[in-house]
């Protein structure tokens, strides 16, 4: 790759301070990455995936013709004061009543939209509010919705479906049609020093903000270093028996070849309680296949980035130390 590694192009929010980053994603795997790299610095960008269209979100979506909140909630309390009451009301989940299963935050972004009777608003309102260390952008604006077409040549329609059919993807596409960013989601891409996708669901959370309209275009013209975060554990339904690289074929696959210059890889080891748990779910962890990265003249990133929690996830310190690593 040609272009000068880790050199943005000098972009800098007005006040904001330290490297400028923006992670792409969605889910648990990006509230762990933003939490840790709020640490480094706050000139941070959260591109969140709009496609999800499952539980308290999926309820919201159908009922108030509205985008998903539930991500981009995720990825403003990542951002927030821990301390702060605010980020424990976004996080307070109802239940045994006619909100059960609703948490506050979304229900807090759907207000907001119907207030202002705009959701990018809404959701530059909830990042003031809360006081975010950073931004969190939707990916689009358009109502989008995921369809997969399967190995077997069948096509799959909505987030959920696509998750529980247990099909092979050969191809992600956004219908009716690809969403168009918004000016500040390709502000964001073109003033990035670093550029990071994952981790997360590789195709329902990493996978459709790339495959927004002209998206590829201006992550292949950024300067930034792009950096693509490899998931701990293989997902049922998603990525079974996927090593490293055949995660990133996919992206390249459903994109363009060549769009990454390193990429973090975990070989750290879950205890084997955790293992065999993640086990009889059908998840195992992601194999590591350096000469193939290598091939594609990728650096890979390799160390031990495990939380000590119960669970298989990136360690938010870890991780952030990684990326901040490759400024």
């Amino acid at each position: 790759m040609s272009r000068s590694e880790g050199q943005g192009r000098g972009g800098r929010a007005a006040g904001r301070n330290g490297a400028a980053i923006a992670a792409f994603g969605g889910g648990t795997g990006l509230y762990s990455l933003l939490k840790g790299v709020k640490t480094f610095t706050d000139n941070i960008t959260a591109i969140v995936a709009v496609s999800d269209d499952g539980g308290s979100s999926g309820r919201l979506r159908k009922e108030f013709d509205m985008l998903p909140p539930g991500d981009i909630r995720n990825c403003l309390v990542a951002l927030a004061d821990e301390e702060s009451l605010l980020a424990e009301l976004f996080r307070y989940r109802f239940d045994n009543s006619d909100l059960n299963g609703h948490s506050f935050g979304n229900i807090f972004i759907t207000a907001l939209t119907k207030i202002t009777g705009d959701f990018g608003k809404a959701i530059q309102l909830a990042n003031r509010i809360l006081c975010a260390r950073g931004r969190v952008l939707p990916s689009t604006l358009d109502k989008v919705a995921l369809e997969a077409v399967h190995e077997d040549g069948t096509k799959t329609t909505g987030e959920v479906n696509i998750s529980r059919s247990g099909k092979r993807i050969r191809k992600l596409n956004l219908r009716p049609f690809p969403g168009a960013p918004t000016r500040e989601v390709l502000e964001a891409v073109a003033e990035a020093d670093l550029l990071v996708f994952g981790p997360g669901s590789l195709f329902t959370s990493v996978l459709p903000p790339m495959l927004n309209e002209g998206m590829v275009d201006a992550i292949k013209a950024s300067c930034a270093k792009r950096i693509y975060v490899c998931n701990v554990m293989t997902q049922r339904g998603e990525t079974d028996g996927f090593t490293a690289a055949d995660h990133i074929a996919a992206i390249y696959g459903n994109t363009a070849e060549d769009i990454f210059d390193c990429a973090i890889i975990n070989d750290g080891r879950p205890p084997e309680d955790v293992l065999r748990r993640y086990a009889a779910e059908g998840a195992e962890p992601v194999a590591i296949d350096r000469e193939r990265l290598e091939r594609w003249g990728m650096k890979p990133v390799i160390g031990d980035f495990l939380c000590t929690q119960a669970y298989a996830r990136h360690d938010p310190a870890k991780l952030a130390g990684a990326i901040m690593s490759q400024v």
